[in-house]
């Protein structure tokens, strides 16, 4: 990787390029799961022997009703586990909505890129935006693409390499800059989304212990969101801009390859873009006839509510595959880059076939997560620190901070935001509400502790990813790479939005609406 110069260095990029150097020490991403596998098979042997288990409360997400249960330790060497690992293999793998996801993504992207509309939409917005403000447009959206679940990962990191790129930049700093958006980030936004509706849900079902009328609506977050929206765009892009590009220094490619650097579009250009506008107003108007009419198809059959639990929310990515897909092969009739359909299907196997090193990884990746899950490691340690936290005696602020703090280090190991708040809501929202804080506090901290950390835990399903985009830019990145980059992002974010929450508490300011 290209550094800065070493005499220039601070003590703490010395360090970031000494956790480079150990982490890319470490071997291929697919053996570190393997060897990730091995450990959690003989972990669970061993805890499992010991019969390690615990009793708690938890929200059934079917009832929503709290249900005890008793979670123990289960070896992947019994009997049992040996059947699971032999017979899930496949199931595994399946089941990993991730593959799904990223092979929908690209198939669209892989006709954007090909004909040139990315690359020319990225050069547009290097001529219209100002230098300064474009790490701000960048955080600030890559934030927002969290309102199309995963589909940020897969579109807005790679965007954002080349975006800096295209102004002589970095790429590798628009890729830290786009995964700490799109990953730190992940639990707040400015519009109402679909994990809203869930953690929502289980905060009423879980304050209904104390108080059967209490209840909170979808924007009861809203206003700590929008502040924490704009909060974290400042924070990323001035560390971005003050920490990890000086760090990375300049960019030099190996093949002396690179965008230029905010030159004028062709006529052809203006021409692709011109029809990639038109394509996409027709692809708006199908959306708007398929979701703004009572009873229209992408609309909840129960409810009528568009934007929450419906088919268009839960079938987002179709829709960013097709804007890509159509406005990238209008861009290329236009600009005589890709006129036909054999073209568009050429760019397709292409975007799909470069994939194959990722597909294998997370057939890996999948095996690791069921069996882990399986095991129920992660469960017995989260409620382990959280009946440590509920039994001390401390006041409701440091409680809520503690709280903070045990979701964060539990996200290490348990990355789904929902399936952790359906074991903490039942344990914190009563013992909180008892305190006199509202449910829309204890969710407010579940959001802040449940995210940064997805910028740094290889258990995230797309930090593997993440490593592969940066290996396009410098053949020799890998995982200690991208651990470097992000370590400033998680610290400060950490840091920073845990005091504004605590800041906000203090404050008695409302949560939402």
């Amino acid at each position: 990787m290209a550094n800065a110069n070493a005499a220039s260095k601070t003590t703490m990029q010395r360090f970031l390029d000494g956790v480079e150097k150990v982490g890319n020490m470490v071997p291929h991403p697919v053996v570190i799961f393997l060897i990730l596998i091995g450990i959690v098979i003989v972990l669970s042997t061993i805890l499992g022997l010991f019969g390690a288990a615990v009793t708690f409360e938890q929200i059934n997400p079917e009832t929503h009703e709290i249900e005890t249960a008793s979670t123990a330790i289960r070896s992947l060497l019994s009997i049992e586990g040996i059947r699971f690992m032999y017979a899930s293999l496949v199931p595994n793998f399946m089941s990993f909505t991730a593959v799904g996801l990223m092979i929908a993504a690209m198939i669209g992207a892989g006709v954007a890129e090909e004909s040139g509309l990315v690359t020319a939409l990225i050069r547009k917005l290097v001529i219209v935006a100002p230098r300064w403000a474009l790490t701000y447009i960048l955080a600030f959206v890559g934030i927002l693409a969290s309102i199309a679940a995963d589909a940020g990962y897969l579109v807005l990191i790679p965007l954002a390499g080349v975006a800096y790129l295209a102004v002589g930049r970095h790429p590798l700093a628009g890729l830290a800059l786009g995964f700490a958006a799109v990953a730190g980030a992940f639990t707040v936004n400015m519009l109402i989304k679909p994990l809203d509706a869930v953690l929502v849900e289980f905060t009423n079902d879980a304050a209904r212990l104390v108080d059967p009328n209490a209840s909170i609506g979808l924007a009861s977050n809203l206003w700590f969101s929008i502040a924490s929206v704009m909060f974290l765009t400042v924070v990323i892009a001035f560390i971005t801009d003050k920490m990890i590009a000086p760090r990375l220094g300049e960019y030099k490619p190996a093949d002396g390859a690179g965008v230029s650097q905010g030159a004028v579009l062709t006529e052809q250009e203006t021409h692709g873009l011109r029809y990639a506008l038109y394509a996409l107003i027709a692809l708006v108007v199908v959306f708007l006839l398929l979701t703004l009419p009572s009873g229209a198809p992408l609309r909840n059959p129960d409810t009528g509510e568009l934007i929450g639990n419906s088919p268009f929310m839960n079938g987002l990515i179709a829709l960013i595959m097709l804007v890509f897909l159509s406005t990238g092969w209008a861009f290329g009739v236009g600009a005589g880059t890709m006129r036909t359909l054999a073209e568009v299907i050429a760019a397709i196997e292409k975007s799909i076939k470069n994939m194959g090193g990722t597909i294998f990884l997370f057939f890996v990746l999948s095996q690791f997560v069921a069996y882990f899950t399986y095991t129920n490691i992660g469960t017995v340690m989260a409620l382990s620190l959280a009946g440590t936290l509920q039994a001390a005696n401390i006041g409701a602020l440091p409680l809520l901070l503690g709280f903070i703090v045990v979701v964060a280090i539990i996200d290490l190991l348990l990355t789904g935001a929902i399936a952790k708040w359906a074991i903490f809501a039942p344990v914190f929202v009563p013992l909180l509400m008892k305190l006199g804080v509202e449910p829309e506090a204890v969710l407010a901290a579940y959001r802040v502790g449940d995210s940064p950390m997805n910028a740094i835990t290889p258990l995230n399903a797309y930090f593997a990813l993440v490593v592969g985009f940066a290996q396009k830019y410098d053949k020799s990145a890998g995982v200690g790479t991208l651990v470097s980059l992000m370590l400033p992002y998680v610290v400060w974010m950490f840091v920073l939005w845990t005091a504004l929450f605590a800041i906000w508490q203090a404050l008695g300011l409302p949560w939402g609406l």
